[in-house]
């Protein structure tokens, strides 16, 4: 199975996409986010994703404990969840620049909508993809509305058990999502890499016929490159530019210079899974100098026949295998052979492969 992912292709034929998540790293600079997105393409992403959402369409004003964010919360300094979605939201009149900004660069930009009316937005930006964050996978009504727009969802099942996983792909393959991709994900911040079960991956793939992927939040590429071996077709990584400026998630987001080296190493892996043309064993214009074949080691005439005394199994591997040794032994020669000619089957009469 594959499918159009904007101007891009998701299935087993093809590269796996690459996607560089902006989030909360603009620190309310639209300046800042152009330079990201611009920076996301010239370290090789695929993609960028937005996150769609306003503080009052994700949680509530409120200072009561459940919207208080916990001491043990690397976001704590922002007191509620309502104030640290305030500071790291990305404004919505911002949207139409960025996406203009990333289709004039040739990179794909989609986004992550935490409610319906997001999406309603997002397609008048005829926004090519969705993405649900692990964290809303519940949110049915936000599943149905995004299975309407008959484009690839992208699901991420940081925060989600085997029922919630379960009822988001029933939920969007019955109001008419058929392009989905789930990603294997751990929702910490950074991850640890031993916390990802890399065999959902193939698990996944087989129970809900679907491609994989994996939203990764570890520090470095080793996740990447053990998920693109098992078969993952979609990498999130959180993406920021190389100052060192504090955003919200530069704790754990790669910097553009490293995000450079991951992309090389999926790429690199990827390259080595290929399927490579069988080359003949017979072949001995690529040859090696360091493999054998059989020589003429003793001069042979025309019309005299081949023995184990006027040929050798030597080095280099230019001339003709060595599996035809035995097979050769007492066949005649078409023409003269001196010491170091190659011994090929069209000089050996009633010899052919």
């Amino acid at each position: 199975m594959s499918f159009n992912f904007g101007k891009l292709k998701i299935g087993k034929k093809f590269p796996s996409l690459i996607v560089a998540e902006m989030s909360g790293n603009h620190c309310g600079s639209l300046k800042r986010a152009i330079q990201l997105i611009k920076a996301a393409k010239k370290s090789g992403a695929d993609a960028i994703k937005l996150q769609t959402y306003t503080a009052d369409t994700i949680t509530l004003k409120s200072n009561r404990r459940d919207f208080l964010i916990s001491k043990k919360s690397p976001w704590h300094n922002k007191k509620s969840l309502w104030n640290l979605y305030k500071y790291a939201h990305t404004p919505w009149h911002w949207h139409q620049k960025l996406f203009k900004e990333a289709r004039k660069i040739g990179l794909e930009i989609f986004s992550s909508p935490f409610d319906e009316t997001a999406v309603d937005f997002l397609e008048t930006l005829k926004c090519c993809a969705y993405k649900i964050a692990s964290s809303e996978i519940n949110h049915i009504p936000l599943l149905k509305r995004v299975s309407l727009t008959k484009k690839p969802v992208i699901i991420s099942t940081g925060l989600a058990s085997r029922k919630d996983i379960d009822l988001a792909i029933n939920t969007l393959k019955k109001n008419g999502a058929n392009k989905i991709i789930i990603l294997v994900c751990v929702s910490n911040y950074p991850a640890n890499i031993r916390d990802y079960d890399l065999k959902k991956l193939n698990e996944f793939k087989k129970k809900y016929k679907v491609e994989v992927g994996l939203s990764d939040h570890t520090i470095g590429n080793t996740l990447a490159a053990s998920s693109t071996v098992l078969g993952a077709k979609l990498f999130e990584k959180h993406f920021n530019l190389n100052d060192n400026k504090k955003t919200v998630d530069s704790f754990f987001s790669l910097k553009e210079e490293n995000f450079k080296y991951y992309v090389n190493d999926i790429r690199s892996i990827e390259e080595s899974l290929k399927d490579k043309k069988k080359e003949k064993l017979y072949n001995f214009h690529k040859g090696s100098k360091s493999m054998r074949s059989i020589y003429v080691s003793k001069k042979i005439l025309k019309g005299e026949k081949i023995t184990k005394l006027n040929i050798k199994i030597l080095r280099p591997g230019f001339s003709l295998h060595p599996k035809y040794f035995d097979q050769i032994i007492g066949l005649r020669v078409k023409k003269n052979l001196n010491i170091g000619d190659r011994l090929l089957p069209k000089f050996i009469k009633g010899f052919d492969i």
